[in-house]
């Protein structure tokens, strides 16, 4: 369900029975002439419309205004918007304040830019990974008190966290593809991949007449084909279910 759409008790019916909630996360980003600068966004978006039908699930607005840096291309009259990611921090640890204070538990950021780089981050992933860290201590110490983890009530701390249930699991972020997915789907910035991920998901984001390859990161967006974006958005989609089922973290 999509949350601004949803009334109390449909809110209190998610909460009581711990259905999963999607933030999707993405920037505004110069994605060449032929692509819709909102292409990382849309991609989680168009995947997270697609579980909603088959799932229980709260799906929240989607966050835009990540940090979309100008290493592409300079932003003037190309799109790309950057908001640092010392503000991502703090506009990040409010919302999942407030998530928490309302009684979710079961919280969950998609992010496809730069999310090849995952592991290590990259600033508009990192921004929401501590705003999350921030918030749910802050959340635990104003509930529990100081030396809630010390506490002997959380004798079985590292059992739950073995099994994902500790409170540090509250809210996790994702990459919207893995390790093992970009072995098998071409993983880039506006070719082949993600022009061809577009055409599937998003086909109104996509003029291939606009489309130049003069620049190194577009030369292979010639080859792109809804069929390969259709197997990229399977690998995505098959992706998304086990984690919200809890069968992968």
């Amino acid at each position: 369900m999509r949350y601004e759409m949803m009334l109390p008790h449909q809110i209190r019916t998610a909460i009581d029975n711990n259905w999963p909630v999607i933030l999707p996360l993405g920037v505004l980003e110069y994605h060449g002439e032929h692509l819709a600068v909102g292409m990382d966004t849309f991609a989680v978006t168009r995947t997270a419309e697609q579980l909603e039908k088959e799932m229980d699930l709260v799906v929240l607005p989607p966050f835009y205004y990540g940090s979309g840096s100008s290493v592409v291309e300079s932003p003037e009259r190309r799109g790309t918007v950057q908001v640092d990611s010392e503000n991502l921090v703090l506009f990040g640890k409010d919302l999942f304040r407030s998530l928490l204070r309302i009684g979710f538990r079961n919280i969950h950021f998609f992010i496809h830019h730069q999310s090849e780089n995952f592991y290590q981050g990259m600033p508009t992933d990192l921004a929401f990974r501590l705003a999350a860290r921030q918030a749910i201590f802050e959340f635990l110490e104003k509930e529990r008190g100081e030396g809630w983890w010390g506490d002997n009530s959380m004798s079985n701390y590292y059992d739950d966290h073995e099994n994902g249930s500790d409170p540090f699991n509250w809210i996790q972020g994702h990459p919207l593809m893995d390790e093992e997915i970009i072995k098998n789907y071409p993983f880039d910035h506006a070719a082949k991949g993600e022009t061809s991920l577009m055409m599937a998901l998003c086909p109104e984001g996509v003029d291939m007449s606009k489309l130049s390859t003069e620049k190194w990161y577009l030369e292979t967006a010639i080859d792109a084909s809804r069929e390969l974006g259709e197997k990229g958005a399977r690998l995505v989609l098959d992706r998304m279910r086990r984690i919200l089922k809890g069968k992968v973290k």
